[in-house]
Order: C-alpha cells, then sequence, then structure tokens
C-alpha cells in the first residue's frame, strides 16, 4: 500500500496571502485643494505687476514668482494624474465628499491664474508670442474645467451629497467663482482676436460669465453668513475659508475693470462709455463690502489663532481671494484716478505676499515632515457656540 505524505506548510506566506501594494501611497490623499497653492502663488506676480505704482525691482521678482507658479502647476497636474489612476475610489470619494468636491474648481482658476500671469509678466521672459499661446491653451482649459465645475458640484450638491441644515461652507463658492476669473482675464486674449464680431463676441461671453458667476455667489454667500450667525465660528482649522467671500468680490471688480478698459476694442463708442460707467458705479461699493469682511473674517481669524488655529492647507485662502481685491483696488485707481485705492492696493498686496511667504513656508515644511500628505483628519463639526 503507497503511504502519501502531506506536505510540509510553509512558515511563510504565500504571495497571494500577502496584502497588494498600494501604488504611489504618498499619492493618495493629493486632493483638487492643492491647486490653491498654484492659484496663491500664480496672483502674487499678476498682482504685483498691476500695482499702479513702480517699485524697483518687483518686476524682476514677480517674473521669478510666475516660474515658481508655472512649475507649480506642472507637479499639482502631475500629481493630481498619478492620484486619479492609482487612487481611482479615493478620487471618486472626493467627488462625493461635500467638504472636497468644490475644491475641483480650483483646477480652473489654476490653468487661468497661471495662463494670466504668463501674459502680464512672462511674455518678458518667452516672448509675447508664446505667451498668447499658452495663455489661450490654458485659458480654453480653465474656462470649459470652470464652466462644468460650475455646473457638476452644484448637481453633486442637489443629488448625490447629504448636506445638513446650517453647514454652509465658504467653499462653496469655489466652483461658481471660477467662471468669474475667466471673465477677468479673458480681456487679455481679446485684442489678440480678430477685429469686429470675434472680439465683440468674446467680450459678452465674458460679461455672460460674469453675471453667471455674480447671481451663484449671490444666491450662496446669504448661506454662509447665516451658517455663522446661528452656528457660530467656523471651527478652527477651517476659518481661514472665510477668505474665499473675498474672490467674487475682488474679482469682480477686476473683471468690469478690465473689460472696461478693452471694450473700446470690440464695441462701439457708445457701449464703451457705458462699460466705463459701470468700472466704476459697480466696482467702488463691491471694493467697500470686500473691506467689511475683510475686517470680519481677520477677526475671526484672530480669534481662532488665539484658540491655537493649526496650520492647513485651508491657509492658502489667505492668498487668492486677497490677490483679486489687489487687482480690483488696481482697477479702480486706474479708472477714478483716486489716490486712495492706490495706497489700498499697495497695502493689500502687502498683505498678499505676507500670507503667501507664510503658506508657502508652511507648505514646504509640511511636504517634507510628510504631514501634509497623510490621510486628514475630519475636524468635528461645529454644533454650539464657543466662547
Amino acid at each position: 500500500m503507497a503511504i502519501h505524505s502531506q506536505p510540509r506548510q510553509s512558515s511563510a506566506p504565500s504571495p497571494a496571502a500577502r496584502p497588494p501594494a498600494v501604488p504611489l501611497p504618498r499619492l493618495r490623499h493629493i486632493g483638487p485643494n492643492w491647486y490653491a497653492s498654484v492659484m496663491g502663488t500664480s496672483i502674487v506676480a499678476s498682482a504685483g505687476a498691476a500695482l499702479p505704482v513702480s517699485v524697483p525691482g518687483l518686476r524682476g521678482a514677480c517674473t521669478v514668482v510666475w516660474a515658481l507658479a508655472t512649475v507649480a502647476l506642472a507637479v499639482v497636474l502631475a500629481a493630481r494624474a498619478g492620484h486619479w489612476a492609482a487612487h481611482r475610489d479615493q478620487a471618486r470619494d472626493h467627488l462625493l465628499d461635500p467638504a472636497v468636491a468644490p475644491f475641483y474648481g480650483c483646477l480652473s482658476m489654476a490653468l487661468l491664474s497661471v495662463g494670466g500671469s504668463t501674459m502680464v509678466v512672462g511674455r518678458d521672459v518667452i516672448g509675447h508670442g508664446a505667451a498668447v499661446a499658452v495663455d489661450a491653451v490654458l485659458y480654453t482649459a480653465g474656462t470649459v474645467t470652470g464652466l462644468a465645475a460650475a455646473v457638476a458640484v452644484p448637481y453633486l450638491m442637489v443629488t448625490r451629497h447629504r448636506i445638513e441644515p446650517g453647514t454652509a461652507s465658504p467653499v462653496w463658492l469655489l466652483p461658481v467663482v471660477a467662471p468669474m476669473v475667466s471673465a477677468a482675464l479673458g480681456p487679455l486674449l481679446i485684442p489678440e482676436l480678430p477685429a469686429g464680431q470675434w472680439r465683440e463676441a468674446a467680450l459678452l461671453a465674458c460679461y455672460a460669465m460674469f453675471g453667471l458667476s455674480l447671481l451663484a455667489t449671490l444666491v450662496m454667500l446669504p448661506l454662509v453668513f447665516a451658517r455663522l450667525v446661528h452656528q457660530g465660528p467656523l471651527p478652527s482649522a477651517l476659518t481661514p475659508t472665510l477668505f474665499l467671500v473675498l474672490g467674487p468680490l475682488g474679482q469682480s471688480t477686476t473683471a468690469v475693470g478690465q473689460l472696461a478698459d478693452v471694450a473700446k476694442t470690440a464695441t462701439p463708442a457708445p457701449y464703451t462709455a457705458g462699460f466705463e460707467t459701470f468700472a466704476v458705479l459697480y466696482g467702488v461699493p463691491v471694493m467697500g463690502f470686500a473691506l467689511l469682511w475683510l475686517a470680519l473674517a481677520s477677526a475671526l481669524v484672530v480669534r481662532a489663532a488665539r484658540k491655537g488655529m493649526p496650520f492647513a492647507m485651508t491657509w492658502w485662502g489667505f492668498t487668492f481671494p486677497v490677490g483679486t481685491c489687489v487687482t480690483g483696488a488696481a482697477s479702480l485707481a486706474r479708472h477714478t484716478g483716486v489716490a486712495a485705492y492706490t495706497w489700498l492696493a499697495v497695502g493689500l498686496y502687502v498683505l498678499l505676499v505676507t500670507a503667501w511667504a507664510v503658506a508657502g513656508l508652511r507648505t514646504l515644511r509640511g511636504l517634507v515632515s510628510g504631514a501634509l500628505l497623510a490621510a486628514p483628519r475630519v475636524p468635528a463639526p461645529a454644533t454650539a457656540r464657543t466662547t
């Protein structure tokens, strides 16, 4: 009788029993909010070039910052592509998370802002023709992406997200403010179009995106303020997002000023005067409200800082929105000739550069330590006011 021996069991786990290796693990938590760092860097260059004063060495410094923003855009685009390729489950979760999905508007604004700064500052390095080509590509991609986000994110909020009453967040403004950035930066390309129908159509399209974004902002902003009044201050890590409200305010003021500047090349004389008048009649009161909100948001940030506000990527909210107020104030200085707007633009630019330096250094430190690449901590929802 043949004796069949049992095979000896190996103590080492079989390859099939080992957990599969996670590809590109450091990219798993790279969300769309990282595009805010690109926006915040590029606006330093654009706003510096827009200042209605001459500062020795500022143009060269802005050129260096533009180069940093361009590199940052390429790096974040590559990281986000790797995130979608290797961690598609997490990417889908981001779309279904009401706290993360609105940041998809930042992709559009990152493309647009780098394209705009290329036209304003980068042309000194690469030449006018190349700058136009780069901006045309980035502007087209950014505008299409922004319009898609302005529809898709609110659609997800209505149909897929589960949002509790009284939890409105300033980040809700991100997807709907993206078309306003297109409206503000479109005038850089309008003079490059053939005269006649092409320029006029582009001008009116920018005004249409201005209206789209403005009306959507007017719908959402009361929800944000109502949340603050009824629920109290935001959690400290989210307090910097209050500065996002400045984005549509400063960007819309910039947009009407920029559009008025190029209207003379695209429309008949009677309309040109109307556009120039509208730039002042709209921009002055809106900039006034922006300063009111800046004071309120700053007070709440100081309050949160005293309670130990931790660093997070939300700190980049201190940069791009303030930068749009710089360009808005510069536009009003140009259209009104009032020196107060010149000094307002300079003061806001100092605030912008300071915020950018702090956010940039803290981000680099977080990248080196790995803290910013780890799974984010979800703050507990605020259910009651704190003293």
